[in-house]
């Protein structure tokens, strides 16, 4: 039984990691890129010079073989996190990540006691 699990992981994994290296639709990895010149549309809606240039590199990418983490990883290096509409936690955009779940549980903290105070009158 403990065999047949290891195998049944080893080749749930495998198809995971085989799924994941081939890229269907480049159009995926084109909407989550924010266009420098633009500034508030994707590289997919942006007609500019440097969107059709990173569109280029991205088929290049694609046709090497890599993997759609391992085309952002290559975008953000060269351009710098903010090409990317979801960018990595770490600890430089970590306040970015977690102070709206911190406001909404304050807020929600204090609606709480606000309305209790008001139903204790």
């Amino acid at each position: 039984m403990k065999n047949k699990l290891i195998i049944f992981l080893f080749l749930f994994n495998f198809d995971i990691s085989i799924a994941e290296s081939l890229i269907k639709d480049p159009n995926i990895i084109f909407k989550n890129l924010r266009c420098l010149v633009c500034q508030g549309q994707s590289v997919a809606d942006s007609n500019s010079e440097f969107a059709q240039t990173v569109k280029l590199v991205v088929k290049d990418k694609i046709s090497e073989g890599k993997t759609e983490k391992e085309i952002y990883e290559f975008l953000t290096e060269k351009y710098g996190e903010w090409i990317v509409y979801k960018p990595k936690f770490n600890l430089a955009n970590s306040a970015l990540w977690i102070l709206p779940y911190v406001i909404f549980v304050v807020g929600g903290f204090m609606i709480f006691f606000i309305a209790k105070k008001r139903s204790n009158r």
